[in-house]
């Protein structure tokens, strides 16, 4: 009994996830990337773009002020 149900189950997970249709957005996202609009490439997706790029600026600025100052502090080592 439990076998045949999960046979069937499984065919209908199967069978139905064939069905689904996705839209192909490449044409779209290919025009929207390759115009000559005078943003740069990495931003053209939007705002998402937009927070990805500057939360990343934020963490290089970060850690390379942070990798300085370690690099500081092994360098001049505070006298005991």
């Amino acid at each position: 009994m439990y076998k045949s149900n999960l046979q069937q189950l499984s065919r209908r997970t199967i069978s139905s996830s064939a069905r689904r249709q996705v839209d192909n957005m490449v044409k779209e996202k290919q025009k929207l990337f390759q115009a000559d609009n005078g943003i740069p490439v990495h931003l053209k997706g939007g705002a998402k773009d937009a927070i990805l790029y500057r939360l990343t600026m934020a963490l290089t600025v970060f850690g390379s002020g942070f990798v300085v100052y370690e690099l500081l502090n092994a360098a001049m080592p505070k006298k005991a």
